[in-house]
């Protein structure tokens, strides 16, 4: 097990399956509060999620096709390599993921990140920071959790009103599957 600290607590182990969300730079409105002395770890995420979710300020670089593209490419890339994906989805201005990593999860999220970041910059012909740098992540303790952080994922772009169903969203492994079966 590998454990590390920036801002956020992390704790990684290979072959045990973590749920991640990395979002885009600039993002969350400034000045946000979190009232973390009456919320549980769980809960501030919920809430950070809705604010992503509604997209009200900074940029939405993930809602352009190519770029959306591009990040479900390597995404994608990675699965049965770098770790099994088992669901994942692409917003407008952050992804969420659950994986099983087989590597060192550091260098899964720097490689993964730094190399959709170059590509989407060069997509949108700008430069900077792309990623925020800090993820959130977590490991999943048991199969209830497992299929509660799917289901979460899975219908993440419904509770945002992009889709009517998870099936029906093109940037998630429901629609990736969907589209690779129908075939």
């Amino acid at each position: 097990m590998s454990y590390s600290r920036r801002r956020l607590p992390h704790c990684y182990e290979i072959g045990v399956p973590m749920f991640v969300t990395f979002r885009l730079e600039g993002s969350l409105p400034q000045g946000r509060h979190f009232p973390i002395d009456c919320m549980s770890s769980g809960q501030a995420f919920v809430h950070m999620d809705r604010l992503l979710d509604a997209a009200g300020s900074g940029p939405t670089y993930l809602h352009d096709e190519a770029v959306a593209l591009s990040v479900s490419e390597h995404i994608r890339a990675g699965d049965g390599e770098r770790y099994d994906l088992h669901e994942w989805v692409i917003m407008p201005n952050h992804v969420h993921l659950l994986v099983t990593p087989w590597c060192q999860v550091s260098w899964l999220l720097q490689t993964l990140k730094g190399r959709s970041a170059r590509d989407a910059n060069m997509l949108l012909a700008r430069s900077g920071a792309f990623w925020q740098g800090e993820s959130y992540d977590r490991l999943v303790r048991d199969a209830e959790e497992f299929r509660r952080i799917g289901t979460y994922i899975a219908l993440n772009p419904v509770r945002a009103g992009l889709a009517k169903e998870p099936e029906l969203y093109r940037w998630s492994g429901r629609w990736a599957g969907l589209k690779a079966h129908a075939g």
